[in-house]
């Protein structure tokens, strides 16, 4: 049955995150709930195929070869990080998984430090178990390996640079290590590496990513609406001085985002990843910023991530091209295209304690309104603090 076989084998921005976390955040507790988006009905038993690959987790420790890996990969990354991930385990008690008929429940939650790293394994595994526990046949290895080789090199044609962002909901991990190994393989000069850490190594890629939703939605609790954004910047910037410049522009719409995204910031970071809504006008909002501070866009990139196929990434290529520097982060299409359908499931950050302090509810303000999550009195409260009105997004 499926498992995790690698502590690398999650998301790079997890990593870069949670060594943020550690240094800025130690006391900070969080609380994660998985959302069934999709309304997938789950087989009895599932729970329990879950819960022993949870618990098959404990035993996972960096090795040497992969410390070694990351840290000549991470200059950036301090020293000490290394050593605190060579000792982290996953604990499974931080993990609660139930059951009622077809509707699966999962939370978890503990020191933010710590429970930053659940969320993707426990996807993937969601993902995986899904079609092991119903025999659902995917497409075979030789029909994986063309339908990558094939996209890869229609992608070639675009003149862009693309990586994998495809871990959360794979397939498989068989399916993830054969699209990764046929994207190096055939996507010279196009592919440049993957979020996956494990695979970056074992095919000698690089590690893509910055940070996600929750580092900002962790400051709102903290800080307050108002000041996520800023602040959420600030701190990354202090962190990483200058690396790791790809700032995320949606948990709280991109034009409350580009009202804190001042001169200083946007000179400071390489560019921002867009990941819902609009993706031509949103680089119209980007470019337009971008020159109102003085800034040439052609110095600055978008990173492209929401939901993306060929043809979106076409028609977003050829709006770009003269515009500002682009590149594309593909997920479920590289990771999940093998005859079945793709699940649409999240795990997203509900709550947070910041350090001694009362848990509070947390939200994300998606540039699509319909994927705003969270509660809905928070989300009325943040609306009202951003005056964010949702005609208008």
């Amino acid at each position: 049955m499926a498992s995790i076989t690698s502590i690398l084998d999650n998301d790079f921005y997890k990593f870069t995150m949670q060594h943020a976390v550690v240094k800025l955040f130690p006391k900070a507790k969080a609380r994660y709930h998985f959302i069934n988006r999709g309304h997938h009905k789950f087989p009895e038993g599932f729970d329990i195929l879950l819960r022993d690959a949870v618990h098959e987790m404990a035993d996972l420790r960096l090795t040497k070869a992969e410390k070694t890996f990351f840290a000549r990969n991470c200059p950036y990354i301090d020293p000490t990080y290394f050593d605190f991930l060579q000792g982290y385990r996953y604990d499974p008690e931080e993990v609660k998984i139930t059951q009622d008929g077809p509707d699966l429940e999962v939370v978890i939650e503990g020191y933010w430090y710590r429970t930053i790293l659940w969320e993707v394994p426990l996807m993937s595994l969601i993902c995986e178990l899904f079609y092991e526990s119903q025999g659902l046949i995917r497409a075979r290895d030789e029909e994986v390996i063309t339908t990558a080789k094939e996209k890869i090199e229609k992608y070639k044609k675009l003149r862009i640079t693309i990586a994998d962002f495809g871990t959360r909901r794979r397939h498989s991990y068989e399916v993830h290590d054969l699209v990764v190994r046929t994207l190096k393989q055939y996507g010279e000069k196009t592919f440049i590496g993957t979020s996956n850490v494990h695979l970056a190594m074992k095919y000698e890629t690089k590690p893509i990513g910055t940070h996600a939703h929750e580092w900002f939605m962790f400051h709102a609790a903290k800080y307050g609406y108002k000041m996520a954004n800023l602040l959420g910047l600030e701190h990354w910037s202090d962190v990483y001085r200058g690396d790791l410049g790809i700032a995320l522009s949606d948990t709280y719409t991109t034009e409350v985002f580009f009202q804190q995204f001042d001169k200083k910031l946007a000179k400071l970071f390489d560019g921002v990843r867009h990941d819902s809504g609009d993706p031509l006008e949103f680089t119209d909002k980007v470019v337009a910023h971008y020159r109102k501070n003085g800034i040439d866009p052609l110095s600055k990139t978008i990173i492209f991530s929401d939901g993306l196929d060929y043809d979106k990434v076409e028609r977003i290529a050829n709006y770009c091209e003269g515009k500002i520097l682009h590149s594309f982060g593909v997920g479920t299409n590289f990771t999940n295209d093998v005859g079945l359908k793709p699940m649409n499931i999240v795990i997203k950050m509900t709550d947070a304690l910041p350090e001694d302090e009362l848990w509070t509810p947390v939200i994300k303000l998606s540039d699509e309104p319909m994927k705003h999550t969270g509660d809905e009195d928070s989300i009325y409260i943040a609306k009202k603090v951003l005056m964010i009105d949702d005609d208008n997004v």
